[in-house]
């Protein structure tokens, strides 16, 4: 067994490499950029080496500074984690030559499923079943469009080296497919120094649903169930769960047993994953074969109990593995939600900053059977740098059925505490209780489908309003108590605290009566006679707190601010008053503040480089024209016109840095 493993990553998965190698016994080196020097993988590693400033092209993807790293530590192994190095065969050939063992597949694999043309060609050979499409190369925009025309709209414009979403365009027409064949060109020269790009058929109502495989350098491969990958935005995956609520037995079977033949074809061995896209009808098509760990492996961890990169680190240590297929059982569901460092509310751009608050929820086994775990790679006052992947967090839950984890999850997303940047937890717990997610009704078009406009948040219904006005007029008891106890105490008379009330937010406005119950709990009675008893251990300053109301159990986050209560809750986001009738009488005759007019500007919607301005001042526009495109992350985010217009004034410069809402033209 090795006795000292070098994470060539960083975040949340070199923390988890970290994890399962402190348990085996065996010493870890953490390797990090100037960005990274205070980062969590780094304070977890028993060594650490810096090995370059913030560009992962001067670090992270830095093979001369990691194999410097190698020797100056004497580590023995390589964790590749996902991303950056993982797939690269020219890191895995110079590991072999330092004679230090690449904890992954053989270099050979690697080659042949790294490039999407060739793996297809190799699948099809194997007999698995493969998507129409042009796997040759494709010289220009307009031979993109003759091509995609032949297959027949829509096509899938992919990145050959593609990974994570990027390099990726669908397209309906032919000037669709021109502007994706451009886009994803520059985008994969940018994110992978390989610019290929190939074309295939769009299977329409497709379900994204991955094969785990799992071999020994003896021969032995076995399929470890699948991953429904379906939940995705921008191509880039949300949410997965393990099983899939669409298989059955037998398409399971088909699947794995295709997704083995495919590896054993490459004489594959370490952990993998073949992904395929699945019609209405079941019939399935390979996509590409990730030859690394992916970033969703948790789920099938949670419902096999196997640990995946300790079986990486065996099998590279040349151990068999020690079961077979039929010893592989699916226990139980989970589901896992990827918690992003990006704002919702503004389409979903990324987002940077220091984390101000980072409270994740209790971890393992609870009272109700149900496991909760949560992979991460920051910490309370580390910073989401411009740099890297926007990720914050895994959060998985595991439950004996689909319906239980999909609670278990709704409860730990309530309980999760982060501030300091946008996020999108509000969004992953708008899809725990969207009906088409729970009835497990998924397709990849899901979120376009069910939030066409973009999430706005959640409005509640009628009986969470109440629910939610009630937790209110709770929290607003306890401040005019503390404040009656507080001006008792300095010698005034203590204050009187009415039982009328109103509680309002939005259009909406509750009056209530609020009646003391002995042990600090309240009842909040409502004009039609509904009756809501509240207790919680809430007191002021709390920014998250567990309220029993009429005898459930909700942890709601909370803020006062100003005169108004927060309550931040399964996606909703409210700003509640709390008033006498009298003030509140008043209060809704002020007039309304209205926010400024922003239509004739174009503001930057997220901390981004200007990589092209596509217009000029004193220029006519139409609707949808491009504008200007934005970098952020390795994602290329093209602003487009949302009227006819002309162009009064270009404020912005080419390669120039701007922050959120920063302006970079303005029209007439």
């Amino acid at each position: 067994m090795f006795s000292k493993i070098l994470i060539a990553n960083r975040g949340e998965i070199a923390c988890r490499v970290i994890k399962t190698a402190r348990k085996m016994g065996i010493a870890t080196v953490a390797v990090y950029s100037e960005a990274d020097r205070d980062a969590l993988h780094v304070k977890m590693a028993d060594e650490a080496v810096a090995i370059g400033p913030a560009p992962s092209s001067q670090s992270y993807l830095s093979i001369d500074a990691i194999l410097k790293a190698i020797r100056n530590t004497g580590a023995d192994a390589v964790h590749p984690g996902y991303g950056f190095l993982s797939e690269n065969p020219v890191f895995a050939q110079a590991l072999e030559r330092e004679g230090v063992v690449f904890l992954g597949p053989p270099v050979g694999a690697i080659e042949a499923m790294g490039d999407k043309i060739t793996s297809k060609k190799l699948a099809a050979e194997a007999g698995v079943s493969t998507v129409p499409g042009h796997m040759g190369l494709i010289e220009d925009a307009d031979e993109a469009a003759t091509i995609s025309a032949s297959i027949g709209y829509p096509v899938m414009i992919k990145a050959s080296a593609g990974g994570g979403g990027k390099g990726m365009r669908i397209a309906w027409d032919d000037e669709e497919a021109r502007d994706g064949f451009r886009a994803s060109k520059s985008e994969a020269k940018n994110s992978f120094g390989d610019d290929r790009i190939f074309i295939e058929k769009f299977v329409e109502q497709p379900r994204h649903i991955e094969i785990q495989v799992l071999g020994d350098q003896h021969g032995n491969i076995v399929y470890l169930g699948e991953r429904e990958c379906s939940i995705q935005r921008r191509n880039q995956k949300v949410i997965e769960e393990a099983p899939s609520p669409f298989l059955d037995a037998g398409t399971r079977k088909a699947m794995g047993e295709q997704a083995v033949a495919l590896a054993k074809a490459v004489g594959y061995f370490s952990a993998g994953t073949v992904e395929f896209i699945v019609d209405g009808n079941r019939n399935f098509y390979f996509l590409e074969m990730n030859t690394r760990l992916q970033v969703e492996h948790p789920v099938t961890e949670l419902v096999t109990g196997l640990d995946l990169v300790e079986q990486m680190i065996r099998v590279a240590a040349g151990e068999k593995l020690s079961f077979g297929q039929d010893d592989v059982k699916l226990n139980g569901w989970a589901i896992e939600s990827r918690l992003y460092a990006e704002d919702p509310y503004r389409n979903f751009l990324p987002s940077t900053g220091r984390l101000s608050r980072y409270r994740p929820p209790t971890e393992g086994g609870l009272t109700d059977g149900t496991i909760i775990r949560n992979d991460t790679g920051v910490y309370e006052g580390g910073e989401i740098s411009i740099y890297y992947d926007p990720m914050i967090a895994k959060l998985c839950s595991w439950g004996e059925d689909r319906a239980s984890a999909i609670a278990a999850m709704a409860r730990a997303l309530n309980d999760f505490e982060v501030e300091g940047v946008g996020n999108n937890l509000p969004f992953l717990s708008a899809v725990m209780d969207h009906a088409r997610f729970q009835d497990g009704r998924l397709t990849t078009a899901f979120i376009a489908e069910e939030f066409p406009d973009g999430f706005h948040g959640v409005t509640p219904d009628a009986a969470a309003a109440k629910r939610l006005a009630a937790v209110a007029g709770f929290i607003n008891h306890k401040v005019q108590a503390r404040a009656g106890e507080i001006s008792g105490t300095i010698g005034y008379h203590r204050r009187v605290i009415g039982s009328d009330w109103v509680v309002s937010f939005g259009d909406m406005a509750y009056p209530v009566s609020i009646e003391l119950q002995t042990g600090g709990g309240i009842v909040v009675g409502f004009n039609d006679g509904a009756l809501f008893a509240v207790e919680s251990n809430w007191k002021p300053g709390m920014t998250h707190a567990v309220f029993m109301v009429n005898g459930d159990e909700i942890g709601i986050k909370t803020e006062l601010s100003g005169a108004a209560i927060r309550l931040r809750w399964s996606g909703i986001d409210l700003a509640v008053n709390v008033r006498e009738p009298r003030v509140a009488e008043l209060a809704s005759l002020m007039p309304k503040k209205l926010p400024p007019d922003t239509s004739k500007m174009l503001l930057c919607p997220m901390p981004g480089v200007i990589t092209s301005i596509r217009v000029k001042e004193g220029d006519q526009i139409e609707f949808g024209q491009a504008l200007a495109t934005v970098e952020a992350m390795k994602m290329e985010n093209v602003l487009k016109a949302e009227k006819k217009t002309v162009v009064k004034r270009i404020a912005a410069t080419l390669g120039q840095s701007l922050a959120v809402n920063e302006l970079i033209m303005e029209f007439e």
